[in-house]
């Protein structure tokens, strides 16, 4: 890696973001900025939301954008573009190259634009206040390694577009910079929790304890973000590192389920004519109200309140008087003004959200092959009193439950670990298993006829050969290559077009099976000094690392070059 003075960990959540920053040298020092202070609060993350101007331009980020939106007059918020949640849109999402999000006014921008605009507000920031604690020298950009956090269950693509968001953003000059490592959430909270003392951890769910580092000690992580749950099974190795033992696993259901299953409630209460009104016309006054509840969902385990804002009871009155709406229903109040809503209620909007945790966790539980010692809860959503209850009721007699204190900042101080020492994870677990498209020497009893083809030259070959490099479930060591080594068919070719292929199933034939998909593509350069037709190349692709790397080695001069994967051309 180059040579940088800063390690900068950027924790770019669904609902929350925030980073945290140390000298290279001084793991021991990470600190991190407080968010929103000026607004009465002091939280170490701030809520990952961004607005821009009728023209398209960014105006705020996070608290200022949350509280610049909400204070706006419906008719100007119409205008303005408020995003919230987004980066839940690249999570399975299709054509991400030109994927469109939408603001609360259902008014579009691309993706890139919103993404990178957020990541650009967290870079300046991050250098103002490590310039600020600088006084003699001005560092910039190229003075830092920069750790972005990514779910460990994204695909690829998405991986990708994070990397071209951080460039447009300004955080490198070139995509794949060395300077630029992308850290799986679930393996950088691991990193972090696994060397707490105990008192760094919630007391009442460990007793005392701290996480054991012996050889063969394994543990679940369950990373609770606001929009994606992400679940890893790691196992401490003889050096000390450590390696995944079962692929990651894990969904939609982080907080922000239960925040959904709140405004189906509350559309269920009013009627779908009142919610609908005062979903389009009234946007910053929603803003407002789910704001609220999502603060006082994770705090207490008692009935919560929160004011019913004015443009929604003005809706519900001209309807009929606001009291009568929640008459016979179980679990809800009106109280002067305000909605109180039960422990038992509030528990509900969780349901959903904890029997998709449970289940993953009973199946990881019951695999023969782990013995696991720890869960471990980190992210905002595991700050939830309600979903650490659930975690312990179901598995507390079976392994120690175990949630730090900073569980907001798990992630990003566990990701500067990572950036000082990307090689502590030493394998992990292949989601799928992976291809390329290629071509080989025809034969008559193994392949099939439709796929055969000639060569100007005459070779006949099969096309859409399936050429499996990794299988779905295999473990894969961080510096272990799958290699393919090739010859060009014609002898006129500069260049070779690999498609890359994915699928869930463990063996395919060829290219255009059922269930296989094509991912990505890589482009490997033919060099002009050897007729094309006698030159034999080896392809080596590394799946053992956090994104899926390539190099191509021309045998006949031993010269080595890294080859751009493309994962955004489908």
């Amino acid at each position: 890696m180059e040579d940088t003075f800063f390690v900068v960990a950027i924790d770019f959540g669904t609902a929350y973001s925030g980073y945290c920053f140390c000298i290279k040298d001084e793991v021991s020092n990470i600190r991190n900025p407080y968010w929103g202070m000026e607004y009465g609060f002091r939280l170490p993350k701030t809520p990952t939301c961004i607005l821009f101007n009728e023209d398209q331009k960014f105006v705020k980020f996070g608290f200022d954008a949350v509280m610049t939106y909400k204070q706006m007059p419906s008719k100007e918020a119409l205008r303005f573009y408020f995003f919230e949640n987004f980066k839940m849109e690249l999570y399975n999402k299709m054509h991400l190259k030109n994927l469109l999000i939408k603001a609360k006014n259902n008014k579009p921008l691309p993706a890139l634009i919103v993404i990178s605009e957020s990541l650009r507000f967290l870079k300046d920031h991050a250098l103002k206040l490590i310039n600020e604690s600088s006084l003699e020298v001005t560092f910039s950009e190229e003075d830092i390694t920069w750790v972005l956090t990514v779910p460990a269950i994204w695909r690829p693509d998405a991986k990708q577009f994070m990397r071209q968001a951080a460039k447009q953003a300004g955080l490198v000059n070139e995509i794949n910079s060395e300077k630029l490592l992308l850290a799986l959430e679930p393996e950088a909270a691991s990193l972090w929790c696994r060397q707490l003392p105990s008192s760094g951890f919630v007391a009442e769910n460990n007793s005392g304890a701290t996480i054991q580092n012996a050889p063969g000690t394994q543990y679940v992580v369950v990373d609770c973000g606001g929009g994606t749950i992400d679940i890893t099974v790691h196992e401490v190795l003889e050096n000390n590192h450590l390696k995944e033992i079962q692929k990651a696993s894990g969904g939609g259901w982080g907080g922000s389920s239960v925040d959904r299953n709140f405004i189906v409630f509350l559309r269920e209460l009013f009627g779908a004519d009142v919610w609908d009104i005062f979903e389009k016309q009234h946007p910053s006054e929603l803003q407002k109200m789910m704001y609220n509840f999502s603060i006082q969902k994770c705090i207490e385990k008692t009935d919560i309140y929160f004011s019913c804002v004015f443009s929604l009871a003005k809706l519900a009155e001209q309807k009929k008087e606001i009291s009568s709406f929640f008459e016979g229903i179980d679990g809800v109040k009106w109280c002067d003004g305000n909605i109180n809503i039960a422990y038992v209620k509030l528990k509900s909007f969780f349901e959903d959200s904890l029997t998709s945790i449970i289940d993953v966790i009973e199946d990881i539980i019951k695999q023969p092959e782990v013995h696991i010692d720890y869960i471990l809860l980190v992210g905002g959503y595991a700050a939830s009193k309600i979903l650490q209850d659930k975690v312990n009721e179901m598995f507390g007699t079976k392994c120690k439950i175990m949630c730090p204190i900073d569980s907001q900042l798990a992630i990003a101080k566990g990701a500067i670990l990572f950036g000082v020492d990307p090689k502590i994870i030493t394998s992990r677990v292949s989601a799928l298993t992976y291809g390329l498209g290629v071509s080989e020497k025809f034969v008559a009893y193994k392949h099939h006829w439709k796929k055969r083809r000639v060569a100007a030259s005459g070779f006949v070959y099969c096309t859409d050969v399936f050429m499996k490099l990794v299988e779905r479930g295999q473990c894969v060591e961080q510096n272990e290559a799958a290699e393919y080594c090739f010859n060009p068919i014609d002898g006129d070719q500069v260049e070779v077009l690999f498609s890359f292929f994915s699928t869930e199933k463990e063996n395919a034939q060829y290219t255009d099976d059922e269930g296989v998909k094509e991912v990505g593509s890589i482009i490997v350069p033919i060099p002009g000094n050897i007729s094309s037709k006698e030159h034999r190349i080896k392809l080596e692709i590394n799946f053992g690392l956090t994104e899926i790397k390539a190099t191509a080695t021309d045998l006949n001069t031993d010269k080595t070059q890294k080859i751009t994967l493309d994962f955004m051309t489908k």
